[in-house]
């Protein structure tokens, strides 16, 4: 049932999502030359006839971008994300092969339109249907029903997700393990490891999920082969998850397989070339562009306390290599600015100091830092030498950060993350974005941190 209302569910995708992106076509093409009156040099017939090619090199890119695949497992932004991509590549492919075949007579306008149109209307059509599929699955239709293996923390943490996020449309069944375990609260206890092919038989589910401990490892194989006699689906998560990213690569050495515990998106220089281009042109322009608030924070600066304008501090980079950061002085000059974070109120703060940090003001001059090539505009936050030493030995993967360059603004600070605050949950954020990085996460924390207040800073003034 579950495979029959996948099929249907990527069936109905690929009519709605041809119809939306050859509907956009002739939509542009009213909007260009009806609402706007451009000059029309090219009938819509002609449009119409790129639409229907178009639409279906459209399709098959959303299928190679595995956009007609299940995402219970993947959240609503990770399938934006793919989709925004796809669309984007397939429209510069047709512009550049309309520049090339001397196709100039068509309008760039409406195809940029078209572009607009059909990305925007697929994403509302994805965003409306998981908030209508979520819905459906909170009255108990659509869901796939689980048998979670184990009964420690890790098959604990499986059932809790499961459980809170509805979202992805799973229901444990129950769980086996040695014996009923207080960890998995009130879930049903359907009986020990050897009774698995019994049970198998028994319950209707449609995949197990496998969560043991490193002290039941000796297990895998006879689960695995229950389930494969079943015929049922089986996942692992494996007892070393902590130390894993959630999209592990594999490498292959002669037909043994090799897991690599930390893959970082930036160690492909194309990645890095585009992330320090945006950086380059991103720091310079704003430079430009801020430079009348600088002025003005460099004057108050001087008047509100002696001392230098520029503070330069310590902080440890990429490559755990120091590097001296730029912020506005934005307190009185004392001995404990290496190795102490200022507090909500902090009487070493000047009353200007403390306005340009409530707007974030202070930081602007890490734009140098950017230019440089010291920091990024996003990353995880540098840190100061005194808590790198501290932290490294106390909080897991807390020297993972430094594998990738620091920035001004980071996936932890638009969480919340910013100052004195959880160090595990910042580097837990660090950590996630180190991962998963791409231009567009860079380009969604860069709008958030502006549009969503997020240099407003909870500061006393």
């Amino acid at each position: 049932m579950i495979k029959e209302n996948q099929k249907l569910l990527n069936q109905f995708h690929v009519f709605t999502d041809g119809a939306i992106v050859f509907l956009s076509f002739p939509i542009a093409f009213w909007v260009r030359f009806a609402v706007f009156h451009g000059e029309m040099s090219i009938p819509l017939d002609n449009y119409l006839i790129l639409a229907a090619f178009y639409t279906a090199a459209q399709l098959f890119t959303f299928a190679a971008f595995g956009l007609y695949q299940s995402y219970r497992k993947k959240r609503l932004r990770t399938e934006l994300v793919r989709l925004w991509e796809a669309t984007l590549l397939d429209m510069v492919v047709l512009q550049s092969l309309l520049f090339l075949s001397w196709g100039v007579h068509y309008s760039r306008a409406l195809l940029g339109i078209a572009f607009l149109l059909m990305t925007g209307a697929l994403s509302v059509k994805r965003y409306v249907l998981r908030r209508f599929l979520r819905t459906f699955r909170q009255s108990g239709h659509n869901l796939k029903h689980v048998l979670v293996i184990g009964g420690g923390r890790l098959a604990a943490r499986y059932a809790d997700e499961i459980r809170r996020d509805l979202e992805l449309g799973y229901r444990a069944a129950g769980y086996i393990a040695g014996a009923p375990e207080e960890d998995m609260g009130d879930l049903r206890w359907l009986g020990s490891y050897e009774d698995l092919s019994d049970i198998l038989e028994r319950q209707s589910v449609d995949e197990a999920v496998c969560a043991l401990e490193a002290a039941d490892f000796g297990r895998v194989q006879a689960i695995i082969d229950s389930c494969e006699g079943a015929g049922v689906r089986l996942s692992i998560i494996p007892f070393y998850a902590d130390y894993i990213p959630s999209n592990p690569q594999f490498d292959d050495l002669n037909g043994i397989p090799m897991l690599n515990i930390r893959h970082i998106p930036l160690d492909n220089w194309a990645n890095a070339f585009f992330k320090r281009t945006m950086d380059i042109l991103g720091s310079a322009a704003l430079l430009v562009l801020t430079s009348p608030l600088l002025l003005f924070c460099a004057i108050g600066v001087k008047l509100s306390s002696p001392g230098p304008v520029i503070f330069k501090q310590e902080r440890i980079g990429r490559g755990k290599k120091p590097f001296y950061m730029y912020k506005f002085r934005s307190m009185r000059l004392n001995d404990a600015q290496d190795i102490a974070w200022s507090a909500k109120t902090d009487e070493r703060k000047t009353h200007f100091g403390a306005f340009m940090r409530k707007c974030s003001l202070d930081e602007l001059p890490q734009l140098w830092n950017v230019l440089k090539g010291d920091m990024s505009l996003v990353g995880p936050r540098p840190e100061l030498p005194y808590y790198v030493d501290q932290f490294r030995n106390e909080v897991p993967l807390y020297m993972v950060k430094h594998q990738v360059r620091p920035g001004i603004t980071g996936w932890a600070q638009v969480n919340g993350f910013r100052g004195d605050t959880s160090i595990p949950g910042r580097i837990e954020r660090d950590v996630y974005y180190i991962e998963h990085w791409s231009l567009a996460f860079d380009i969604q924390i860069l709008l958030i941190t502006v549009f969503g207040g997020k240099f407003i800073n909870d500061e006393t003034v």
